[in-house]
């Protein structure tokens, strides 16, 4: 393994960490658009291009914008008045580190499971690009208004309840 990956794998948990430790929840979605872009990264450094492309534009384009505009419409980003980091830290420290732990044992066990010898696949990110604006179009525009929808219901909640307070 390269030290590009070392960096990129340490930058992506310690985006999830401060994501799962900071208070404030303006500072815990960028923490977690700074894990999914280290996601991303190490998605393209494995040659993965369609899904660390897709992690771009899905995750950090889509979901982490939406996160950090709903938590700002909501009055959710208001500063702790006690400490930066959460009272429950080291619960959550302990439940990710079982996490990780499972995650380990089942990805060291799958190994000598898994052939050692696999095909390269021949799908490449053009002929997923076709299929997606051909055979799948429909799926693909569902998807769109479902988002769409729900951020102006986003949008449509935050707004009475700003009214109610006046």
């Amino acid at each position: 393994m390269s030290f590009v990956f070392y960096i990129l794998a340490a930058l992506t948990v310690a985006g999830g960490l401060a994501a799962m430790l900071l208070k404030n929840t303006v500072h815990c979605a960028l923490a977690l658009t700074v894990a999914f872009a280290g996601l991303a990264l190490l998605f393209l450094n494995l040659d993965a291009q369609f899904a660390g492309f897709a992690q771009i534009l899905v995750y950090i384009g889509a979901v982490a914008i939406l996160v950090v505009f709903a938590i700002l419409l909501t009055r959710g980003s208001e500063t702790p008045r006690d400490g930066v980091f959460s009272r429950t830290w080291l619960v959550g420290l302990v439940i990710a580190a079982g996490v990780f732990a499972v995650l380990g044992w089942a990805v060291i066990g799958s190994v000598r499971v898994l052939p050692h010898e696999t095909a390269v696949p021949t799908v490449t990110v053009l002929q997923i690009g076709n299929a997606l604006v051909s055979r799948y179009v429909l799926p693909l525009e569902i998807v769109a208004v479902l988002l769409t929808a729900a951020m102006i219901g986003a949008v449509i909640v935050a707004m009475h309840e700003k009214e109610g307070q006046k």
